[in-house]
């Protein structure tokens, strides 16, 4: 009855169909994505005053503040603006480089003029193309029922627009009192790539289980917590309306702008450094911790079992790194030695697949810093070990990753995470 009443709150929210979805009214034609590089803080300031004159939507690094001497800047501009933009920059003689000349039609190659089919079982799902909202919770259902032994789906509770938060554990059942695992997936909406990977991992888990022996004693002696979409409610917008949203979707009372980055959210260091308290920066932090409904719910199950949960990862694209905590300070975690080891045996397995190298380390030296992060809140919360990956690329398609680049990126990534799996059944010592 209650996988029933699930189901039944699934299609009350079902979004448009891939057929229905892909051309965005044609919204993006024309776009492009430049890189840029300042060279000086006399560049980093006009590339500031640039952007904020103009409306751009920045991708990496994820706000102004983040910018750095010698680093990348990547950047969506709009077809009205784009020469504009180029014009600046060649006078000021800061370097720049076109990496998408066409957003549009790159779009089209990734969201696909592909026909909405059903799908009666995972076999007939196909886990190279992007997937809506809906057609994600449908196979959730569907691996639930055909797999009644390794995996459970439940509900953890609901989003801001009211939509399930669904999450799937798999593992042998007969085993009680195990180790776990959680996996997020699709925390800021336009990562397309995370909600992707979450899915290939549970195809992968669940279909080696009879014949590969080290998956199924990971599956004996782990449980794994897979939420495939964390943000469902920006991931559902970022089909319907704007393929590059990033926040949640809740309404602010001051403004018309909408949503919370779901990444500076949580209960730690809130709002520090690297969040924003205006609500229409992509990285606000939101009026409280724990504000959204979708993260309140996530920190209230691993605050419940937090006894069982040793590993926490969170997927996120772009810029090919795996990270850890601090995120929010320049500091060494107590067991850095331990993680260490584990993102370095992570990071050469994944290589292992077709040789793409990731950077590793403490979030705040490897990335930037950021106050609020999941996996600050996770390790202080007693999850010792917590990760973020940053899949591919590194620009040169960014938040645009192509279906056909779907299966190596899940391919190497699904490496990575059964090592700090496997690394969870050994005793470290810091």
């Amino acid at each position: 009855m209650a996988a029933l009443l699930l189901l039944l709150l699934a299609l009350c929210c079902r979004g448009l169909q891939p057929a229905d979805v892909h051309l965005y009214s044609n919204r993006y034609q024309g776009d492009q994505v430049l890189r840029i590089i300042p060279s000086s803080h006399v560049e980093i300031q006009l590339l500031k005053q640039l952007f904020q004159n103009m409306t751009v939507d920045l991708w990496q690094p994820s706000s102004t503040s983040y910018i750095n001497i010698g680093s990348s800047v990547d950047v969506h501009v709009g077809h009205s603006r784009t020469e504009s933009l180029k014009a600046h920059l060649q006078q000021a003689h800061i370097h720049h480089e076109v990496l998408i000349s066409n957003v549009q039609k790159e779009m089209e190659k990734q969201a696909g003029h592909r026909p909405s089919r059903k799908r009666r079982s995972e076999f007939q799902y196909d886990y190279e193309v992007y997937h809506p909202l809906v057609e994600i919770q449908e196979w959730m259902f569907e691996m639930n029922r055909t797999h009644p032994h390794l995996v459970d789906l439940f509900s953890i509770g609901y989003s801001y627009e009211g939509r399930p938060l669904y999450v799937l554990k798999l593992g042998n059942r007969k085993r009680l009192h195990k180790k776990a695992m959680w996996i997020d997936c699709g925390v800021h909406a336009r990562e397309w790539i995370g909600p992707a990977f979450c899915q290939w991992f549970v195809k992968e888990a669940v279909n080696s289980y009879q014949h590969d022996s080290s998956m199924r004693r990971l599956m004996n002696q782990l449980n794994f917590y897979i939420m495939p979409v964390f943000n469902v409610d920006g991931y559902h917008y970022s089909w319907k309306t704007d393929r590059f949203w990033r926040k949640t979707r809740s309404k602010n009372a001051k403004y018309h702008c909408r949503g919370v980055d779901a990444n500076r959210n949580w209960k730690v260091k809130w709002c520090d450094a690297g969040a924003s308290l205006h609500p229409c920066d992509d990285t606000y932090c939101g009026p409280f911790p724990e504000s959204e409904p979708e993260v309140k719910a996530v920190a209230r199950f691993l605050r419940k079992h937090r006894k069982h949960v040793k590993a926490y990862i969170s997927i996120h694209a772009y810029a090919q790194m795996l990270l850890y905590p601090y995120s929010y300070k320049y500091a060494t975690i107590p067991n850095f030695d331990c993680v260490e080891t584990a993102a370095q045996n992570a990071v050469s397995a994944l290589y292992s697949a077709y040789g793409v190298k990731y950077r590793y380390g403490p979030a705040s030296t490897t990335l930037y810093v950021s106050s609020g992060s999941s996996i600050d809140w996770a390790y202080k919360n007693g999850i010792p070990y917590a990760f973020a990956f940053e899949l591919r690329d590194t620009g040169y398609y960014g938040f645009l990753l192509p279906d056909a680049l779907i299966s190596p990126t899940c391919t190497e990534t699904m490496r990575a995470v059964r090592a700090i799996a496997s690394g969870l059944l050994k005793k470290c010592t810091s």
